[in-house]
C-alpha cells in the first residue's frame, strides 16, 4: 500500500469520526434538553405533592381527636 493510499484512508476515517462526533453531540444536546424539562417537571410535581400534603395536614388538624368512622363498604365486580 503506498502513502497516498494511506493519506486516502486516514483522511476518510478521519472524516468518519468527524461526523459521528457531529452525530453525538446532537444527541447529546437533545438528551440534556429532555433531562432539563425532566427536571422541571419533577420540580413541578414535588411542589404539587407539598402543597397536597400541607391542605391534607391542615384537615387533620381540623378534625377532632376522637371519631368513630364506619369501615368502607367492601368492593365487588360483579353484582350480587
Amino acid at each position: 500500500m503506498d502513502q497516498a493510499t494511506q493519506i486516502q484512508q486516514i483522511a476518510e476515517r478521519t472524516e468518519r469520526l468527524l461526523l459521528r462526533h457531529r452525530e453525538l453531540q446532537r444527541t447529546n444536546a437533545l438528551l440534556a434538553e429532555q433531562v432539563e424539562q425532566l427536571e422541571g417537571e419533577r420540580d413541578s410535581l414535588r411542589s404539587r405533592l407539598a402543597a397536597a400534603r400541607a391542605r391534607i395536614d391542615a384537615l387533620l388538624e381540623r378534625l377532632p381527636d376522637s371519631i368513630s368512622v364506619a369501615p368502607a363498604p367492601a368492593y365487588r365486580k360483579d353484582p350480587p
